[in-house]
């Protein structure tokens, strides 16, 4: 008995325990400390490391670890530099602190896996004269271990910290792409909702009122007296003012969602724009006049959005080109992107951003074609006639 009272108090404690930490990780979580805060406890303990790390330290050493500790101010901007600032001070003075900053500061913002390499190398090397030589292989052992530790930590946590920086940036586009494509879903389905409306309203009720129109009508002529023929008539003009009434709905119902959106709808000057707000390297040869259709901008407009947002899905860090021209009649926009140069996190998608495009392009009588180009990357292809004519309606 008394081995499950303890085990009992032991279950409650840890229960109490977990919830006490999970509390504390939320609070963490959501307050989000100042970078200057953050710079200025990076700095500060560089320079305590540079004052006490090496008793005895010559003026060359105290000059060499205070510089790198200064370095750590470029750290943001330019972490490479920064990280050879310290490098002086790694192998001459005391500066492994600063150094191990830069470390953490490039895994974290760069993306080049060659740089992190040779930067983790030279930290390798600094650490272990640092460590100085070793006198036994036991210490040759530890010393390697402390240099690989020194070496791979900062930048294994910068990785990480990129990777989940990446993950949140990519959950936010996916998200929002999936808001888009539910709206655009839903779009559809009001659409066929009211072209249905529309066909219902058309080929039923206003033959109906029209068969009663005209019975009405023969009515009015062959009534055996006035009331009746009154009356008829009466029934008659009901009749016309209720058909017009439902080829004006009719007419609403077909033509909602076509050209007579409320909100102001992109055109093709807003496509630098959506350039320069993508933050991807893209280069725009758009060659396109702005006396198009506004169906056929908006169209181009969506059709280059779609593809940015798919490059910077599946091609992280890819280069994008953006291509547009009119020939012969034929509107022709690609987007092409490069095969991705940063980490790519695979995410899931319902692929309906291209079916989109390609219901909107066949609307306009066009065309919409996409697939991997020989580089390993990917590229869309829109194809849209230039002049657009709204369909006829019956």
């Amino acid at each position: 008995m008394p081995d499950q009272e303890d085990q009992g108090l032991l279950a409650r404690t840890d229960r109490r325990l977990e919830r006490v930490v999970d509390a504390g990780l939320r609070w963490v979580r959501t307050r989000r400390v100042p970078l200057l805060v953050v710079d200025v406890v990076f700095v500060a303990a560089a320079l305590a490391d540079a004052v006490l790390g090496i008793s005895g330290a010559t003026d060359l050493e105290t000059t060499l670890s205070l510089v790198a500790a200064a370095a750590l101010v470029l750290r943001r901007r330019w972490p490479v530099a920064a990280f050879l600032l310290t490098v002086p001070g790694l192998f001459i003075g005391s500066a492994v602190v600063a150094s191990c900053i830069a470390l953490f500061t490039i895994g974290e913002r760069t993306h080049r896996r060659w740089v992190m390499l040779l930067v983790g190398l030279v930290e390798f090397v600094g650490f272990s004269g640092f460590v100085g030589p070793a006198q036994s292989f036991d210490d040759a052992v530890v010393s390697v271990i402390y240099s690989l530790i020194f070496a791979l930590g900062p930048l294994s946590i910068g990785l990480l910290l990129q990777t989940r920086a990446n993950l949140v940036e990519r959950i936010g586009d996916l998200d929002a792409s999936r808001a888009e494509e539910r709206r655009q879903a839903a779009a559809v389905a009001l659409a066929r909702e009211r072209a249905r409306l529309a066909r219902e309203m058309h080929d039923v009720v206003s033959h109906q009122v029209t068969l009663i129109a005209v019975q009405a009508g023969g009515m009015q002529m062959a009534g055996p007296d006035e009331s009746v023929r009154s009356f008829a008539r009466t029934v008659r003009q009901l009749c016309v003012v209720t058909l017009q009434e439902l080829r004006e709905m009719v007419q609403v119902l077909r033509a909602a969602g076509d050209d007579r959106e409320t909100a102001p709808q992109p055109v093709l000057a807003d496509l630098e724009r959506l350039v320069e707000e993508s933050g991807m390297d893209t280069h725009c040869a758009v060659a396109l006049p702005d006396t198009l259709a506004p169906a056929v901008q908006r169209a181009v407009y969506r059709f280059v959005q779609e593809g940015l947002t798919n490059a910077r899905k599946h091609a992280p860090g890819a280069s994008v080109l953006v291509c547009g021209t009119l020939e012969d009649g034929t509107v022709a926009v690609d987007v092409t992107n490069g095969p991705p140069t940063a980490p790519r996190l695979e995410l899931p998608g319902s692929g309906l951003g291209l079916v989109g495009l390609r219901e909107r392009a066949s609307l306009l009588g066009g065309t919409l074609d996409s697939g991997a180009t020989s580089d390993g990357g990917f590229g869309i292809h829109l194809r849209l006639p230039a002049e657009h004519r709204s369909p006829v309606r019956p």
